[in-house]
């Protein structure tokens, strides 16, 4: 395993050529639950530079990630190799949910394609970064993104969101705020 401080070029390029990658969070409490989210959808990833990323969290079932770093922040993301070369790639470090409106959800909003849902980008400043084999993932073949997410989002249109939202992203699941 290799550590550093920092994403390397090689990192940055590994990290484009994944279809999918893993955000962990936790809650400060011990009974707290600890939260595990797969992300597809590779235009919604931006890495302004070796020691930051970003990604549009969309809206979804829950909000925990959210909730989480509002309370303590921290945060970890992952990535796997599914095919050729294994690998798998941790950034640790804190994040912060951008939230429409602010200055820096719109100045980073614009290197992102136009999605409806976007609800924030949570912006990553990195502590650490390590790489390790990978030799135990599976591959996999034909990974392709699904679009009924896309799909449910339009379908439900601008106001219609904002009501879901208001009733299940709210809060967490063990209660802390997520998005007011």
């Amino acid at each position: 395993m290799t550590t550093h401080v920092e994403l390397t070029t090689d990192d940055i390029n590994f990290i484009h050529g994944q279809e999918l990658f893993f955000v962990a969070t936790a809650p400060l409490s011990d009974h707290g639950h600890i939260n595990c989210s797969p992300k597809g959808l590779r235009d919604t990833l931006y890495v302004p530079d070796a020691r930051h990323i970003a990604y549009l969290d969309l809206t979804g079932s829950g909000a925990e990630t959210i909730a989480h770093l509002r309370e303590n922040g921290r945060i970890t993301l992952m990535f796997c190799s599914f095919g050729g070369v294994p690998n798998i790639l941790r950034i640790y470090g804190s994040g912060q949910p951008l939230l429409p409106g602010g200055s820096r959800y719109d100045s980073l909003i614009t290197k992102f394609p136009e999605r409806e849902g976007a609800r924030a980008i949570i912006l990553i400043t990195i502590a650490s970064v390590t790489n390790s084999c990978g030799y135990g993932v599976p591959m996999a073949a034909q990974m392709r993104q699904r679009d009924r997410l896309e799909n449910w989002l339009a379908a439900k249109g601008s106001d219609g969101l904002k009501n879901y939202r208001k009733r299940h992203n709210a809060r967490s699941i063990d209660g802390l705020p997520a998005i007011p």
